[in-house]
């Protein structure tokens, strides 16, 4: 089964990701932990990912491909994926689908996880994290035990990230709707796309992207 899992910032992506992951015995491909894995690798693509990254430039679609290509061929992904984070415009959709065409392969389901931008925005603005083991907070919703210290490592260190401030939440939520929201005609078009009602709890998402799985 190959999935692609589409949304705004903070839709809750790749907490699903992982979800159907584990449920279906298929590969996480989250595209930010590939390009880090990449260019640890070694190998000649994650070479020129490295440099394009050091360089501060914008790795292009063709390499994208190229590194997810490689990477569906390994004995992980046999049973199928589940891509987070790609694509994101209507030219990576369509560069995604040819090269699966070639392998034989194609998108069982493209599921958009939709959710309101003001409460999401309410709900970003207040999440904050440990810096020692990651685990996530929420100034309303979910406060540390004991104030200031995190409840599963008992560190100190609890932090806002800086792109959860509302107006970097707006910026990049305009980004999606310019970019990555046109990709969604043309995997409607192609009979594969289904939306889920993201503004419920984690597991209520769940729920439904499993019903759409079938």
């Amino acid at each position: 089964m190959n999935v692609i899992l589409l949304g705004p910032p903070g839709s809750g992506k790749g907490t699903q990701a992982k979800r159907i992951e584990q449920s279906r015995s298929i590969c996480h491909l989250a595209t930010g932990d590939m390009l880090r894995a990449s260019t640890a690798s070694g190998t000649e693509i994650g070479m020129r990912v490295k440099g394009i990254m050091d360089s501060g430039q914008l790795v292009p679609d063709g390499i994208m491909i190229d590194m997810i290509a490689a990477r569906i061929t390994q004995p992980d992904c046999g049973t199928g994926f589940v891509l987070d984070g790609f694509p994101r415009t209507v030219p990576q959709a369509e560069a995604l689908d040819e090269m699966l065409a070639k392998r034989g392969l194609g998108l069982d389901h493209v599921i958009v996880i939709e959710v309101d931008e003001a409460a999401l925005i309410d709900r970003l603005a207040g999440r904050f994290s440990c810096a020692g083991c990651g685990a996530s907070y929420h100034e309303r919703y979910n406060r540390p035990r004991v104030e200031g210290v995190c409840d599963v490592c008992h560190g100190r260190q609890l932090v806002h990230r800086p792109d959860d401030r509302p107006e970097a939440v707006r910026a990049r939520f305009e980004v999606y709707r310019r970019q990555t929201e046109p990709i969604l005609p043309y995997f409607r078009a192609r009979g594969v796309l289904r939306s889920v009602d993201g503004m419920a709890d984690i597991d209520g998402v769940t729920r439904q992207i499993e019903a759409i799985l079938g």
